[in-house]
């Protein structure tokens, strides 16, 4: 489909293309958001865009959605229940990720197959389903277009980014089209950060070649995995871009309502530190699951005082460390009260959550006798590689772990640069 056959709409005082074609060529083109300064209009994220020019791209097609909680309007009315009645666009079925469609399941779990009480549609699951059997559920469903849609974290092991990873393949293999709407990346989408995964450390939680914060947004994630990862068979994609967003832009820049987009990213705040602290899940230490601050509170029995006063000593830019008292609910140190840190970012501007996490990792493993990996080296699989863990292991400094990720990341940040629709 050519630009000029899609439909185009005012946004901002200016008309922009609605959508990009990208069928593996990534070198679709959409308008650039452009900030308006202090107090600049609500932004305006892919949906709205798709339904305020009536869902012309969607005309004479059975569509079905990947979506979440997260998938809402400004008035926080969930997209499915806004497309469902509305005569313009056939919508027949949707696809549940992790956590499940509605939300309902925790880390690790789905909502299996059902038909949606509010709306009677079809429910399928995707969780941890890809390739053939992906496909398969596509066909199944008798949509022609699969939409995406769906709040992102920011970091690689955030695993919505490889559901629309595996619903790209599996689109392509079932012959369907794939529309992503866009929205925030809540923690900006400045600069890419982190080590770049090693394909053989491939799983769930990461893929493919890419930063460990890898500052984009969804539908420029789009762009990029159907043009370098499935150039040989890429799948019919379109994206419709946002309007108003800058890459500067934090989450609340954006006058857009956060909805958790899983049970523990309960805030934006979250989503700033977690690109980093994540990585205490491949330890033995509590990444503060089951507190009201996860991936904030980091913790396990025995940790005392030092932990804090070490990581304070290294003055990490616009981040301090707490001494921290916590008893989780549930995961790990369930129901016991354990010592740790909780990490205060009081300028997030020059906050770099990556090399904050592998400071916590080295100063955890110099105060702590009791650090440890978990036993199946997840953290490997975390950071993409074995270097950060072998690395620290051999008790290398923080610098000289950043440091061994450099060449890569520079490759990466080459190569993301032209699927990149946004200034600011």
């Amino acid at each position: 489909m050519s630009l000029s056959r899609r439909g185009v709409l005012a946004a901002g005082g200016a008309v922009g293309a609605l959508a990009a074609t990208a069928a593996g060529t990534g070198s679709a083109t959409a308008s650039p958001a452009h900030g308006h300064g202090p107090g600049r209009g609500r932004v305006r994220t892919g949906f709205d865009r798709l339904a305020a020019d009536g869902y012309r791209m969607l005309r004479g097609q059975k569509v079905g959605i990947v979506t979440n909680p997260t998938g809402i309007t400004a008035d926080v009315r969930h997209i499915v229940d806004v497309m469902h009645p509305d005569p313009r666009v056939e919508l027949t079925a949707v696809f549940g990720p992790e956590h499940g469609f509605r939300g309902t399941a925790q880390a690790g779990g789905s909502e299996g197959r059902y038909d949606d009480p509010a709306t009677g549609l079809p429910v399928y699951d995707t969780y941890l389903k890809n390739g053939r059997e992906l496909a398969d559920v596509f066909t199944t469903s008798s949509v022609d277009t699969v939409l995406f849609d769906i709040q992102d974290a920011g970091a690689r092991f955030y695993t919505y980014i490889w559901t629309l990873y595996d619903c790209l393949e599996a689109a392509a293999l079932a012959g369907k089209r794939v529309v992503v709407l866009d929205r925030p990346n809540p923690v900006t989408g400045r600069e890419a950060l982190g080590p770049v995964l090693d394909p053989a450390f491939g799983t769930f939680v990461g893929r493919r070649e890419i930063a460990q914060a890898h500052g984009m947004t969804v539908a420029e994630l789009a762009l990029f995995f159907n043009a370098e990862f499935f150039h040989e068979r890429p799948a019919r994609l379109d994206v419709v871009t946002m309007s108003g967003w800058r890459r500067s832009d934090f989450f609340d820049a954006t006058g857009l309502p956060w909805v958790p987009p899983s049970p523990n990213m309960p805030t934006p705040e979250t989503a700033v530190v977690y690109p980093g602290t994540c990585l205490f899940e491949g330890t033995n230490l509590s990444e503060g699951r089951g507190t009201t601050r996860p991936f904030e509170l980091l913790g396990a029995e025995g940790v005392d005082h030092r932990w804090a006063a070490a990581a304070n000593a290294l003055r990490l830019p616009g981040v301090a460390f707490r001494e921290a008292y916590f008893a989780p609910t549930f995961s790990k140190f369930a129901g016991k009260t354990v010592g740790g840190v909780q990490v205060h970012v009081h300028d997030r501007e020059v906050f770099d959550p990556v090399r904050t996490g592998i400071v916590l990792l080295v100063t955890a493993k110099q105060t702590w006798s009791g650090f440890a990996w978990r036993p199946d080296n997840w953290i490997d699989k975390l950071t993409g590689n074995t270097r950060v863990r072998t690395m620290i292991d051999a008790g290398a400094d923080t610098d000289a772990v950043v440091r061994a990720w450099q060449r890569d990341l520079s490759a990466f940040r080459a190569k993301r640069r032209k699927y990149l629709r946004y200034g600011g």
